[in-house]
């Protein structure tokens, strides 16, 4: 099955909500940041992960932004650069 490679991005406006969606999202891919995920999904995986997002999201307050990278076939790596503090994998974060 074809699989694509989605940036995962959120803006959740209530605490309770955002750890629930950064849970889910946890299931799907890897933490880039505290609210960015990397996630190669096939599109049965995406339908399911937008699924479970549906009943945690406040669709009046939140956003949960999916960015297509291409193909997760073709992956050479994701290159990641930034501006002001270096970049470094987390592989668990805990908000508090």
């Amino acid at each position: 099955m074809k699989r694509t490679r989605f940036l995962v991005c959120y803006d959740i406006s209530n605490p309770k909500r955002l750890r629930r969606v950064a849970k889910v999202l946890e299931g799907y891919g890897r933490r880039l940041q505290f609210s960015v995920f990397e996630c190669p999904l096939g599109s049965l995986r995406f339908s399911k992960l937008k699924s479970d997002l549906q009943g945690v999201l406040n669709h009046d307050q939140d956003q949960v932004m999916f960015v297509s990278l291409g193909g997760a076939e073709a992956d050479a790596g994701l290159v990641i650069e930034t501006m002001g503090q270096p970049y470094v994998a987390h592989t668990r974060i805990t908000v508090v």
